[in-house]
């Protein structure tokens, strides 16, 4: 483990840990200080939540990681509270969630944001399925975010395994993809419902500075908490003296990928016309299935990605319905 440490962080100063950016317009906020490279042949398990080994990050540093989307309007949010503290995050994304909205995959990674992977369509049944179905969540996922990019070369080799519901076999399948395979150090359970953002906020902070002061923290991109919850996160995080710090995969990547030439107003049906590569029926169906189900997420918010006091709504409405939170092992239901 040392010498995996060893090697992997220097090839971390390789890159040279850049001082803290400015943030144009925004003198207060966090921004980025550095990034890391990861490369799976040498880190091909990330998190210490199940792995033995993580990022080598240094004290008071943190990645910032998202998961399950991407979902209007909740990612536009959280992507429009990155830019005005000149954030760069990781995003691991559902495959079926890229196909129905590639415009707002495109803004992710054009926003300069790694993008990972996540499943096809977030089983959270992952550690009981055979080779085959292994295989088809994993291609498939990899596959229709390639198609949401638009450029094969823009995919980050990452991924994490929905609900982190791993075991031998496909921790197997994942090291034969030669992907870097991502736990966490830090969850802020802000998959729960009826959680406050002020909830969310305290849990990362007291989880992260009872880890050492570091970590991988893992949120989910697709919840109105979240989104929230972000601006006063990044903020106690730079009160308290904390960095943020970026995975990048190794080798080159394009500067930016195509813009849709047509996009879904947030919260709106239909679908923008830029898919070019076509998908099997079955996926197609189950991509118009999860657009159903998320759709019925928004019933109590507005169009406008931008419209906090909608979002609060959709907080409020979740909180009154909540019931106690399960802490049972089926962690990260995708709601």
């Amino acid at each position: 483990m040392r010498r995996i440490s060893l090697v992997f962080g220097l090839m971390a100063l390789a890159m040279g840990p850049a001082a803290a950016q400015s943030c144009p317009g925004h003198p207060d906020a966090i921004g980025t200080s550095r990034t890391i490279t990861v490369d799976p042949s040498v880190l091909p398990q990330i998190g210490t939540m199940q792995y033995k080994t993580s990022l080598p990050l240094e004290d008071h540093e943190v990645v910032i990681t998202f998961d399950d989307g991407p979902l209007p309007p909740y990612t536009s949010r959280i992507l429009d509270v990155l830019a005005e503290n000149c954030v760069k995050v990781d995003y691991f994304l559902v495959g079926e969630m890229a196909h129905a909205y590639p415009w707002l995959v495109r803004r992710i990674y054009n926003a300069g944001h790694v993008v990972g992977t996540h499943s096809l369509s977030h089983p959270l049944n992952f550690n009981r399925m055979d080779d085959s179905g292994i295989e088809r969540q994993v291609d498939g996922g990899i596959a229709a975010v390639k198609t949401a990019l638009g450029d094969p070369h823009a995919i980050a080799p990452f991924f994490r395994v929905p609900g982190l519901l791993r075991n031998t076999k496909v921790d197997s399948f994942l090291a034969m993809k030669s992907l870097a395979v991502w736990s966490a150090d830090e969850v802020a359970d802000d998959w729960h419902h009826g959680i406050t953002p002020k909830q969310i906020v305290k849990l990362a902070i007291n989880r992260i500075e009872a880890k050492g002061h570091r970590g991988v923290l893992l949120l989910h991109d697709i919840h109105p908490a979240t989104a929230l919850a972000l601006p006063d996160l990044l903020k106690e995080l730079k009160a308290r003296g904390y960095h943020i710090v970026q995975a990048v995969p190794a080798g080159e990547r394009p500067a930016s990928v195509p813009e849709p030439i047509a996009k879904m107003r947030d919260g709106q049906s239909g679908s923008p016309h830029v898919m070019k590569a076509s998908m099997s029926v079955e996926h197609a169906a189950k991509a118009k299935r999860a657009h159903r189900h998320h759709r019925r997420q928004l019933k109590h918010v507005v169009a406008q990605a931008t419209d906090d006091d909608a979002i609060a709504k959709a907080v409020a409405s979740r909180t009154k319905k909540a019931q106690t939170a399960d802490s049972g092992a089926n962690w990260f239901t995708w709601r």
